[in-house]
Order: C-alpha cells, then structure tokens, then sequence
C-alpha cells in the first residue's frame, strides 16, 4: 500500500472486492490477502496486513441474494451474514433450500 503520510489513512471507504468461481479460488484468495497480518471479518469480507479491506465471495451469491424469489433470496442472504470466510457450498444448499 501507498504511504500517503498521516493525513491520508486508509479506510473501509475504499474497499476491493474478488469475485470466485469455486471454493478453491475463495480459499487462495483469502488465505492470500490474510497472510503476514491480515484480520478476518464478517461475511466474506478482511483487511490485510496493511488494512485494505477485501471481500472476497463466490460470484454467484450476487445472483443469488437478488432473486425475484424472497425467500431464496433471503435464505442465502442469512446464510452469508453467519458466515466469516464465505462457503460456497453452504451457501447454495441455503439458496436452494
């Protein structure tokens, strides 16, 4: 990260995310983006070790979580908000019902 000196801090209001296609890219990605520091974080989102912030989530959810279906909406929306580092697999099993 870019020292910009005391004035310019990073904060969550600049924020990355990483779109998976499988649970093996959601597990690099974050195992990555924690090492040397990083701290994890509710639903799929981390700092790294120099307090980016990331969420890093399967592709999918965000179809997902927009269905025209509430309830399957709902289910997945549920789903990732109990989750830390996000599971693909759990998260379709709760979309899908």
């Amino acid at each position: 990260a870019l020292n910009g000196g005391p004035q310019f801090t990073i904060t969550e209001a600049v924020s990355f995310q990483v779109p998976c296609d499988t649970q093996a890219q959601i597990d690099r990605y974050w195992d990555a983006l924690l090492a040397g520091g990083g701290q994890p974080a509710a639903c799929g989102w981390l700092k790294d070790r120099f307090g980016v912030s990331w969420q890093v989530f399967p592709a999918r959810l965000l179809g997902w979580i927009a269905d025209p279906d509430p309830t399957r909406a709902a289910r997945a929306m549920e789903a990732m908000m109990q989750m830390v580092k996000l599971d693909l697999a759990r998260l379709e099993a709760a979309f899908r019902g």
